[in-house]
């Protein structure tokens, strides 16, 4: 009987000493999780804040060709104007989603404005913003992707067992929103020349 009970005491702790990693491993993995997310929406904000950059110098190029488009520039700026606000003060990341994606609308109707003024369209600087705005545009859709794959994975992983026990424990337990493409933007503009 002595012979067995460092055993059983040595088995003992060998099992809380597995327990307390397991749980502990379990904490940091969705803490890692949440901080990917977070990292990646910051990429995107970065790229975001970028575009955001190009598009005063893109409206003033094109409204030297196009006056009587107000309507549209203002569309463009007060979008603009709301991302920017949402980023500085920390809105909420679905107002942030939405905000990206009234700037992306405007954008689109001031390039689909600009297709109407072919001397615009062979202007050096529109041209220079044009070619900045769609590598900017490639970056941010890079971008949103690896977002996207952050939240699934995080998504997915608070739903499971274990990872809904962990999400909780450290108050994560909410799913993050994904950031799709709106339903206008899928539709590609018509171009007539």
């Amino acid at each position: 009987m002595k012979n067995g009970l460092p055993v059983l005491i040595i088995g003992i702790v060998l099992i809380v000493i597995i327990g307390i990693s397991w749980y502990i491993n379990g904490l940091n993995r969705i803490v890692r999780m949440d901080e990917s997310v977070t990292q990646s929406w910051a990429e995107i904000e970065n790229q975001l804040q970028r575009r955001n950059d190009l598009i005063p110098n893109l409206v003033n190029t094109v409204k030297g060709y196009a006056k009587q488009e107000q309507t549209v520039f203002m569309y463009v700026a007060d979008a603009r104007a709301k991302l920017a606000g949402l980023i500085k003060q920390g809105g909420s990341l679905e107002a942030k989603i939405d905000a990206a994606k009234e700037v992306q609308g405007a954008l689109s109707r001031l390039l689909a404005i600009a297709e109407n003024y072919p001397q615009l369209k062979s202007n050096e600087n529109f041209l220079k913003l044009q070619d900045e705005l769609a590598g900017t545009e490639n970056r941010i859709a890079v971008s949103r992707t690896r977002y996207n794959r952050a939240v699934q994975v995080f998504n997915t992983h608070i739903r499971e067992v274990f990872g809904s026990f962990f999400a909780k424990k450290k108050n994560l337990d909410r799913p993050q929103p994904y950031y799709e493409i709106d339903e206008s933007a899928k539709d590609t503009p018509k171009v007539n020349f």
